[in-house]
Formats: C-alpha cells, sequence, structure tokens
C-alpha cells in the first residue's frame, strides 16, 4: 500500500515537472519566433539612417530618412510616464505596507489597483481624450506621457507592494523594539529591503509603457519632427510599426518592420539591465 501511494505521488511529480518543463519550452519558442521574425523582416531595412535621421521627403512612400523621432518620442513618452507613475507609486506602496497593511482600506485599494491593470490600455487613452476635447487641447507630447503614468501607476503599485509584502516581519518588529518611528522603519527597513523589486517594478512599467500604441493613439498623436515642448506632438515606434505595416509599398513595409526591432531590442535590454541591477541591489537584502 505504501509503495502504491509512493507511486503515485512520484507519478504526480513526474508529470507536473514534465508539464513545467514544456510550458517554459513554449514560451523560449514563442521568444525566440518573435525575434527571429523582427531579424529576417527587419534586419535588411537597418542602417545608419534608421536611427540617427527624421522621416524626409517621401518617406512614406520609399524616401530617404529614418525613424530618430520615434525612437526619442518613445522614450519621452514611457521616461516621462515613469516618473510621473513613480512618484505616485512608492507613496501609495508604502501606505498599503506601513500605515495599513491589513485594513479594508488597503484591501480595497488592492483591488482597485487589480481592476486598473486589467482596463484595456485604448481606454486610458480614450479617458485622456476626452479630456482633452473638454479642455480644448490637441495632441501632445504631455497628454500621452499622462495616458502613459494612468497605465503604468497599477503596474508599478501592485509589483511594489507585492515585493514589500515579503519583507520578513521581524525586521520591522526590530526596527520598532529599537525605536524607530514608521516614517524611520519604512525608509530604513521597507525601503532598502524592496529596492530590487522596486527597481524592477519601475523598469518592468517602462517596458509596458514604451510598448504601449493604444493608449498614445489620440493623445501623443503623431509627427516626424522630434518634439521640442509637452505640447508638440510625439511620434512612437509602435505607432511607426503600425502605420508602416500597413504601407502598400514593401520598402515601407520593411522599416515598419525594422522599428519592431529597434523596438524588441529596446524592451530588451530594459529587461536585461532590470535583473543585472536588481541581482546588485539584492546583496543588501535579507531572505
Amino acid at each position: 500500500m505504501k509503495r502504491r501511494w509512493w507511486t503515485l505521488a512520484h507519478l504526480e511529480e513526474t508529470f507536473f515537472r514534465l508539464l513545467m518543463r514544456i510550458s517554459a519550452l513554449v514560451l523560449v519558442l514563442a521568444l525566440a519566433g518573435i525575434l527571429l521574425a523582427v531579424l529576417i523582416r527587419g534586419l535588411p531595412a537597418m542602417n545608419l539612417d534608421m536611427i540617427t535621421k527624421v522621416p524626409e521627403g517621401g518617406f512614406y512612400l520609399g524616401g530617404g530618412g529614418g525613424l530618430l523621432n520615434a525612437i526619442l518620442g518613445s522614450l519621452y513618452l514611457a521616461g516621462g510616464g515613469t516618473i510621473l507613475a513613480f512618484l505616485i507609486s512608492l507613496p501609495i506602496a508604502m501606505g498599503l505596507n506601513v500605515y495599513a497593511p491589513s485594513s479594508r482600506w488597503a484591501a480595497f485599494t488592492r483591488m482597485t489597483l487589480d481592476v486598473l491593470w486589467g482596463i484595456p490600455s485604448l481606454v486610458y487613452g480614450a479617458f485622456i481624450f476626452l479630456i482633452m476635447i473638454s479642455m480644448g487641447m490637441r495632441a501632445s507630447l504631455g497628454a500621452g506621457i499622462l495616458a502613459l503614468t494612468l497605465l503604468q501607476i497599477p503596474i508599478m503599485v501592485r509589483a511594489m507592494d507585492e515585493v514589500m509584502r515579503l519583507i520578513p516581519g521581524g525586521l520591522k518588529e526590530a526596527a520598532y523594539g529599537l525605536g524607530a518611528t514608521r516614517l524611520e522603519m519604512a525608509r530604513a527597513v521597507v525601503l532598502r529591503q524592496a529596492l530590487p523589486g522596486i527597481f524592477t517594478a519601475v523598469l518592468l512599467a517602462f517596458g509596458r509603457g514604451i510598448g504601449d500604441a493604444a493608449s498614445v493613439l489620440f493623445t501623443a498623436g503623431f509627427t516626424d519632427r522630434i518634439p521640442t515642448s509637452l505640447a508638440s506632438p510625439a511620434a512612437s515606434l509602435p505607432l511607426a510599426v503600425f502605420f508602416q505595416l500597413s504601407s502598400p509599398f514593401p520598402e515601407v513595409r520593411a522599416r515598419g518592420y525594422a522599428a519592431a526591432l529597434i523596438l524588441t531590442v529596446l524592451i530588451l535590454i530594459v529587461s536585461g539591465l532590470s535583473r543585472a541591477v536588481a541581482r546588485r541591489l539584492s546583496r543588501n537584502v535579507v531572505n
């Protein structure tokens, strides 16, 4: 009887281990397929002009120029949205874990953030667009940043919140035992221990923002110029991919894949950077 139960447990463990490896293999193959497709289609169109010049006359008909406007526009949009989202998200996450970790307010806030996380990005763009119409504003870099800020806040707060909830309670109690106030404990214990996760949350939200097209479609607009102020329209790489892949000209479609390649490389750089920095910051974290 014991041998039978051991055999069943062993089979169950083997099955789920095999399922886990198959799932990991599917993810790796999916990533490899995406990278291979983007490389094959986009690499022939890549050149120095593609990343150093803005579109020139006849660019969308196969003329000269590049995607510098979309590259810088995406960095401005995602960077500005990430900074604003961080300034809002960190106090919320600290409040959830320091001042009201088990209250009804904290539970309601987490539920609200989960709902906001699931809302399509197009809805955020439509919300900002309605505000723009009511105020008589046109598509601009500032409006795009606001849309991405709303998109990134639930992602950033929930990621920070989950990291802070993993901090051992003994560290907080030890800080209180030494006479620390809540603010001192939050700064010396919670913030320090959660620093790798906070950095990862910021870069995760940045990667989400730089790759989103729906929220900036009506808010940031699109232009062949580099934005010079928050009131100027701004191009973005996701919209460059969308517009150029819709073209009937093969040269322009190839540039669309080149834009996709540049966007993919940027996201891979952000992902690699987040892992490297998080690993370095984790040296001071107590498990």
